[in-house]
């Protein structure tokens, strides 16, 4: 039953909304917000970090450094709040309908003119014979073993399986030349995020003590092979997930492929750099806390997080908590529909959630129609918090791509989220205290192989008084509530992607762990969102500021990928996601 506001409709506007106006030339500008005030803390490495990690496993240092570092993620807030910030409990957090499926008018604008996907590109020369999937793949795999990775300075990959893609590769070949190929991700190379199940492969998961090789595929992975991808490597990703900007002590990490000295996101931090570098024309990464959206805003690139339960989990080592969410990256939105089109909609056993879904049937022939739907009529909520929180450099950036979008026939409507100022501290709970749970085997067999900084998060979180967490979990749910009243009166949500631009990630910090609490704040406060109410979000590129890429986020109500990919695709149409390219950038089909 969709969820509706107090009038029972989605055509009037709340009465805390109001419709945007730019101010005159020369004005000062009133839609840019002071900064919301930033707690900051050092970061923290080397003896300084693991005295603390030995402080936090006393119950008496736990609280105190809970005490400290809490304020960061305005944990004292979120103890302050009012009874009505609390609703009751939700075990089972399925996706809340704002209103029926938004369907504003479609312009019918040519697919090719939004959709400069590079997958689409390398299908066509497939099918006319120009290019073969064999020497696609063998041109990626000579970029690899050249070392040809830009600023980025280590390769995106953990490991590599060019044995059973080259296998793949002319498989699909043979298809193309009998006009049969499976699927639009047919002959296409596609690595796989270091969470995921491939036969043969170790799943290492970020750490440095996984070691075994999976015996099966998982989900993901098998819907990806059924659909002829050639599955050539796997991404780096940080340990256990649990690193926003792209720091992993246990292996060499890619850099920002802008700056050799910023990260480059996480945890999908080589799902983006190798998409960035055009080392793929889709990767495969997931979403527990900005996942895919922080490297794809730090890499320049598109990134999609579906609707909670979308995609199936089944087989992946981060588990199937209440947050997580798996999706792709992409150097076009045609690209992240490609992708949608052979993994999502699809019930998976072991994957309960994904049975919310009722639209399966029909929601690939959505996401691709929306590719030329426009913006004309949209009305696009402009949330008063989210841009509060970001850089004055961040709010210029984006309110400039939403300009663009109003000069196309949006409408951009100004409005609160209730508790929105809430989800990094009610995220950082629920998503801690799920990977705590997730992780306590591993802790006690393997902490001493863990980074001091995951041991650290890991330790706090088993002081946790319960009533914290709970607490939570009840804002959480008032949160999910209230986002599905403000979204009922628009069609999608923008507000940047992250607060803050790639933190530093100096050369010096290669092989050492680091917590950096202020630094997970910026890159998480706008992202958590998403995750905590499971509605869909996307990461498109809009600007580069300071010489780092900054990204505009939207966000549609629940299973309306389509809305948010339509205005992801008008961004591309318009060129305001043109960004400038990195260095050592490279075409497949060039």
């Amino acid at each position: 039953m969709p969820f509706r506001d107090r009038a029972g409709s989605r055509g009037g506007i709340p009465a805390t909304m109001r419709v945007f106006f730019r101010p005159p030339e020369g004005a000062g500008d009133p839609r840019i917000r002071e900064q919301a005030p930033i707690v900051n803390i050092p970061r923290l490495r080397g003896s300084s970090l693991a005295l603390l990690r030995a402080l936090a496993s006393t119950g008496a240092g736990a609280r105190f450094l809970l005490s400290r570092m809490g304020r960061v993620y305005g944990l004292p807030e979120l103890r302050g709040l009012p009874r009505e910030a609390r609703a009751d409990l939700d075990l089972a957090p399925r996706p809340i309908a704002g209103a029926p499926a938004r369907r504003w008018e479609d312009a019918g604008l040519a697919e090719e003119a939004a959709a400069r996907g590079a997958g689409s590109r390398l299908r066509r020369a497939f099918a006319s014979g120009a290019h073969s999937p064999v020497e696609i793949l063998e041109r990626v795999a000579t970029r690899v073993e050249a070392e040809d990775f830009g600023l980025a300075l280590h390769s995106p990959f953990i490991c590599c399986d060019w044995e059973r893609a080259r296998v793949a590769a002319r498989e699909s070949e043979a298809r193309y030349r009998s006009g049969s190929p499976l699927s639009s991700l047919d002959g296409l190379p596609l690595p796989i995020k270091d969470e995921h199940d491939m036969e043969g492969l170790v799943t290492g998961a970020g750490t440095a003590y996984r070691k075994v090789p999976a015996e099966t595929d998982s989900t993901l992975v098998r819907r990806l092979r059924a659909g002829g991808a050639l599955l050539f490597a796997k991404t780096h990703a940080t340990e256990w997930g649990m690193n926003p900007w792209g720091m992993n002590p246990h292996h060499d990490m890619p850099r920002n492929v802008y700056d050799s000295e910023r990260g480059a996101g996480g945890s999908s931090t080589g799902a983006g750099v190798a998409v960035s570098l055009g080392l793929a024309p889709i990767a495969a990464g997931s979403d527990g806390g900005g996942s895919i959206r922080i490297p794809s805003c730090f890499s320049g690139v598109f990134g999609l997080k579906p609707t909670f339960g979308r995609v199936g989990r089944g087989g992946s080592a981060f588990g199937r908590g209440s947050v997580s969410h798996i999706g792709p990256l992409g150097p076009s939105t045609a690209d992240l529909v490609d992708f949608l089109d052979h993994t999502a909609g699809q019930p998976d056993l072991a994957d309960p959630p994904t049975a919310y879904a009722d639209d399966g049937d029909e929601a690939p022939a959505a996401w691709r129609a929306a590719l030329g739907r426009g913006v004309r009529g949209c009305r696009i909520g402009v949330p008063r918090t989210e841009f509060a929180a970001a850089t004055e450099p961040i709010q210029r950036a984006c309110h400039a791509a939403l300009a663009a979008l109003e000069a196309e026939g949006a409408a951009l409507v100004e409005l609160d989220l209730p508790l929105a100022d809430q989800a990094l501290a009610v995220g950082v709970l629920s998503i801690g205290i799920e990977c705590m749970g997730a992780l306590r085997d591993d802790l006690v067999r393997f902490g001493a192989r863990m980074s001091d900084d995951l041991r650290l998060s890991m330790r706090l979180m088993e002081q946790l008084p319960s009533r914290d967490y709970l607490g939570a979990c009840r804002t959480r749910a008032a949160l999910r509530r209230g986002v599905a009243c403000a979204i009922a009166g628009v069609d999608v949500l923008a507000f940047p992607t992250t607060a803050i631009q790639p933190p530093v990630y100096l050369a010096e910090e290669a092989g050492v762990a680091a917590a950096d609490a202020s630094a997970v704040a910026g890159a998480c406060r706008l992202a958590f969102l998403a995750n905590l109410t499971g509605l869909p979000a996307g990461s498109v590129p809009v600007a580069v500021s300071g010489g780092l890429p900054v990204g505009l986020q939207i966000m549609g109500d629940a299973w309306d990928e389509a809305s948010v990919l339509a205005v992801m695709a008008h961004l591309e149409r318009i060129e305001v996601s043109a960004i400038p390219s990195p260095p050592a950038r490279g075409e497949l089909a060039g």
